[in-house]
């Protein structure tokens, strides 16, 4: 058995082993997790000739130094606009590569973008929880934190020479700034005036941004009535109102259940392309049928599939 050992010269915060998603769970009170943007931990993988869903390394912009110990296997970095750095060589994110004993695999933040990820031709060998490799942050729990100094091991690690080369990035990969939103579903807590202010916003993202979800800085938005609601399912989107009026969008660590209203709902479309603003970035909302929601998501679909049928093909026929 072919068998790669990296050794984790350095990793930054936030920096864990994802797969799919901890699916079926939530109403037992476990959260989904699994990465952060979807779209390009699937194209990583994809890109490789590998499942989508498929155990690989989530990178935050406190970035990963990777030493390869013995063995070779070839890796595909994917998501944002962050800069790798292997051998002799550097490139942009979206690219497939091999990396053999002895080198260097360097990958820092560049210009654009808050998660990438590293995907390898092989098994990345990692703890499951509940059947799932996601890492959980605030518990710990399924794949783990990388951390440094740690060891990693990809079993069954190939080389797939046919497929090094650039992956395409698409547009809907780059930050967005504006979000389509489903109205409530305790829009009923706000003032009619509360609501224009959301929608006309803008916000700024807070440096209170993880993997649970992100403050805003911008118009309050203060809830108009007793805050009574019992505690209820929330899901990967919402736009969750503390009693200081701060909205906060939850992302893939978000906790099952809440009792602060929800003045809106993400659409599901929208979330990658969201979680690759950095803090300090603009965002702005539009309101949206839950009609036209569904007409989004089925469009998205369809573009995604696509596309990842493209990047199936080896490097040099697609």
């Amino acid at each position: 058995m072919n068998e790669t050992v990296l050794s984790v010269s350095f990793a930054g915060p936030h920096v864990s082993i994802q797969d799919a998603g901890r699916r079926g769970f939530m109403r037992f009170g476990v959260p989904a997790s699994g990465p952060m943007d979807r779209a390009s931990f699937a194209a990583a993988n994809v890109a490789l000739g590998n499942p989508a869903g498929h155990p690989a390394i989530e990178i935050s912009l406190g970035g990963l130094m990777l030493q390869c110990v013995s063995g070779a296997v070839t890796f595909a970095v994917a998501g944002g606009g962050f800069i790798v750095e292997h051998g002799e060589r550097k490139a942009g994110s979206w690219t497939v590569a091999t990396l053999r004993a002895g080198e260097k695999l360097t990958i820092r933040p560049g210009h654009w973008g808050s998660w990438t990820y590293l995907a390898f031709a092989g098994d990345l060998v990692a703890k499951e929880w509940l059947g799932s490799a996601s890492t959980h942050a605030l518990s710990g729990l399924g794949g783990g934190r990388v951390a440094t100094g740690q060891q990693l091991t990809v079993a069954d690690a190939g080389i797939r020479a046919e497929r090094e080369g650039a992956i395409p990035c698409p547009v809907t990969a780059r930050p967005s700034h504006e979000l389509h939103v489903v109205p409530g579903p305790q829009d009923r807590f706000f003032a009619p005036e509360t609501m224009t202010a959301f929608l006309a916003g803008p916000y700024r993202l807070t440096d209170a941004y993880d993997r649970m979800g992100v403050r805003l800085q911008g118009p309050a938005l203060p809830p108009h009535a007793p805050l009574d609601m019992p505690s209820e399912p929330i899901v990967r989107g919402s736009v969750q109102v503390a009693g200081d009026g701060v909205p906060t969008v939850l992302l893939a660590d978000h906790q099952t259940t809440g009792g602060y209203p929800k003045i809106a709902t993400v659409i599901d479309t929208d979330l990658d392309a969201f979680v690759q603003l950095r803090p300090r970035d603009m965002v702005a909302f539009q309101a949206v049928t839950p009609e036209r929601a569904v007409e989004l998501a089925r469009m998205r679909a369809a573009s995604a599939a696509r596309y990842l049928a493209a990047i199936a093909a080896p490097a040099g026929k697609r």
